[in-house]
């Protein structure tokens, strides 16, 4: 099965507020794009993903991937559904692409754990993947022909999973840790750190301990 991967980036300059102890306002723009960054380097390079549509305001950040123009205020939900309807646009009916909502703050993601995660996805209607905490959710899914409506952010995997989406290897919250480790807290870097980080954040890491 073939996926488009829709990754919404929300604005660096408004993201990753919660690293506000630790770090200042322009070391948190520079590491939430070295996140978006780094995540969609590896969408590109994983085994059944054909397309990559990048969702935020920032057309730089989408790389060699496509890019749909989102404006910063209207929030994460929209950029979602833009992104998703963006997906299914070139398709007769509208629902005929299997798509795939991945979030842009995963800067330890590895291709071979998207793409087992893609692969057990197609055998479902409906999928996600729980984030590390467990309370919310890094990846959902929908085959061709399924409509899609996924929630992310607070309690998101509660609700996939009250709304009918499978969740994906759900005996064995180890698996895949570098899919379920997106970055919002020090701890959460410092573990993204300890799973091994992308190029672009590595950089970004280093510059912030030269200063």
């Amino acid at each position: 099965m073939s996926w488009t991967v829709v990754i919404p980036v929300k604005s660096p300059a408004r993201a990753k507020t919660r690293l506000a102890p630790e770090l200042d306002p322009a070391a948190r723009a520079a590491l939430a794009r070295a996140f978006a960054t780094d995540t969609v380097a590896v969408a590109l390079a994983t085994p059944g993903v054909s397309r990559v549509l990048v969702v935020g305001d920032e057309p730089a950040l989408a790389g060699a991937a496509e890019h749909v123009l989102e404006v910063a205020v209207r929030g994460l939900g929209v950029a979602i559904t833009d992104g998703i309807a963006a997906a299914r646009s070139d398709a007769s009916g509208g629902t005929d692409v299997s798509v795939a909502v991945l979030l842009g703050d995963l800067p330890a993601l590895r291709a071979d754990e998207l793409a087992a995660a893609l692969d057990a996805a197609s055998g479902h209607p409906l999928a996600f993947v729980r984030d590390a905490d467990g309370t919310g959710t890094t990846l959902a899914t929908a085959r061709a022909g399924v409509p899609f409506a996924p929630r992310f952010g607070h309690e998101s995997a509660r609700e996939h999973a009250a709304a009918g989406f499978v969740e994906l290897e759900a005996s064995d919250p180890s698996a895949w840790p570098t899919l379920r480790r997106d970055v919002d807290t020090a701890a959460a870097l410092a573990d993204a750190r300890a799973l091994g980080v992308g190029p672009a954040t590595s950089a970004v890491l280093h510059g912030l301990a030269a200063r």
